[in-house]
């Protein structure tokens, strides 16, 4: 309960944050070009919060469904217009303003991109160093020449300080299906050239699960030991006496190696008691839990006791001897300008793999099953919003450059269909007529009510198997 409850309050408060600045772009620039706003609303239906504010008494409201926003503008299409405020009705503005006006949510969207992309380079992305476990046998990875004990250093001349980035790159080949040229250091501090064919891995597979499995990979990972860090008010841990400082030392009898090991004997337990021995302050003790039952990504019911890890991954200092002792956790920081310039970067990136893969899904080269809905997007901004600031501010670019991409297809209805129709005004040098305009708005609705149909679907598919 406590789990979906913040599921819930992070994706409004997600949603509440993206709306808002795609509106505010609409609003901001239409103030600059003198048209008249008459409502700035940020959700639908009923108003649970309203004010009138500024010189033209605009109503701003919060509504009950969360689910986007608008800005009402004075328009002479939409009702009649006092002769004295004609000239700050939107429809007499000029092509230039009209189309500037329009384009201005999506551009907030991009812009709001790059500043969390910046705040997330500034602050830093802590993460595994990329250095190679296991090489699944017969794998892609080993046929390709990697070996156990090998860091990533770079991908196409990219530098790779973390998984996390070495990830993005990989998914961007896999799109492209293009080769991958990683340069990557053994435990003897040797370099060498690994080429990888990633066009073999279709986006579905890529998609349903693990990329670095498909490849053959297991990740280095350091063992830390099994200490709890924070514990869930009135959760399964709380209740059998688990306290943040414990250490947990057996299970069953049976010596638990690290907080991995310990993850795994909880999520194979659901509804099984365990009894589990603990260090409290050098102090042995004996408590009996029963793990409660939650449904995985993949459907499977795994065992949950709500419990977190506390480790100062800051300070970088986790090793493993498996690894040549080297430091596996990194910090991957930028200066403020240089955050800049990469925050950049990303949101170019970001958008141009989104249109991609809208391209791939059109041509069929990409399932629709891809498309996510609300619930998705719901369960990704609960989880990363427990993940930390760095995470979350993540998930807010990435789905905000969704949206400016989204936005600016020509479809009817979305702020690309009128961008669409500005330029065929600029070739034809008048408006569209209103028939076409409302027979495109009906193509429009159907095809939207079809993508977020389709799109729950795939939610609700995605939560029964």
């Amino acid at each position: 309960m406590i789990d979906l409850i913040q599921t819930i309050l992070a994706f409004i408060l997600a949603l509440g944050i993206l709306v808002t600045i795609h509106e505010f772009g609409h609003y901001w620039v239409a103030r600059k070009c003198n048209v008249k706003i008459l409502r700035f609303s940020i959700g639908f239906g009923r108003p649970l919060w309203q004010r009138k504010f500024s010189e033209d008494d605009s109503e701003f409201v919060i509504a009950a469904i969360p689910l986007g926003g608008y800005v009402k503008m004075l328009d002479e299409g939409e009702g009649s217009v006092p002769a004295a405020e004609r000239h700050r009705a939107f429809n007499n503005k000029t092509l230039k303003e009209r189309f500037a006006i329009v384009f201005a949510g999506p551009l907030f969207n991009f812009i709001f991109a790059v500043l969390a992309y910046w705040l997330v380079y500034i602050i830093g992305i802590t993460g595994l160093k990329p250095v190679v476990g296991e090489v699944a046998d017969a794998s892609m990875a080993m046929h390709a020449g990697f070996e156990s004990g090998d860091e990533i250093m770079e991908i196409d001349g990219q530098k790779t300080a973390t998984w996390n980035s070495v990830m993005d790159l990989l998914i961007a080949k896999v799109i492209e299906g293009e080769r991958a040229y990683v340069n990557v250091r053994d435990v003897y501090g040797h370099e060498r050239l690994v080429d990888i064919d990633l066009g073999t891995i279709s986006i579905d597979e890529m998609a349903e699960g693990n990329l670095l499995r498909l490849l053959g990979i297991e990740p280095e990972r350091p063992v830390i030991p099994a200490t709890i860090g924070k514990v869930l008010n009135n959760g399964v841990a709380e209740r059998a006496g688990l306290a943040p400082g414990d250490r947990i030392m057996a299970v069953d009898d049976a010596p638990v190696t690290g907080w991995g090991h310990w993850v795994e004997i909880i999520r194979a337990s659901p509804n099984l008691p365990l009894s589990v021995t603990i260090n409290r302050n050098d102090e042995i003790k004996n408590i009996v839990l029963t793990p409660a039952e939650k449904t995985a990504e993949n459907g499977r019911i795994i065992g949950y006791i709500g419990v977190g890890l506390a480790v100062d991954f800051k300070a970088a200092s986790l090793q493993d001897d498996n690894a040549g002792g080297r430091t596996l956790v990194a910090v991957e920081a930028f200066p403020v300008h240089v955050a800049l310039v990469k925050g950049l970067g990303k949101t170019v990136e970001m958008s141009f793999m989104t249109l991609r893969i809208l391209g791939k899904m059109i041509t069929g080269q990409v399932s629709v099953k891809n498309l996510s809905g609300p619930i998705r997007i719901a369960h990704y901004a609960g989880q990363t919003a427990q993940l930390g600031i760095v995470a979350f501010l993540s998930f807010l670019a990435i789905v905000s450059i969704s949206l400016g991409v989204l936005n600016l297809l020509p479809i009817p209805l979305l702020d690309g269909g009128h961008l669409f129709y500005y330029l065929i005004e600029f070739f034809k040098g008048s408006p569209v007529s209103e028939a076409v305009q409302s027979a495109c708005q009906r193509v429009g609705i159907v095809l939207l009510f079809g993508l977020m149909s389709l799109a729950v679907y795939n939610d609700v598919l995605q939560l029964v198997k």
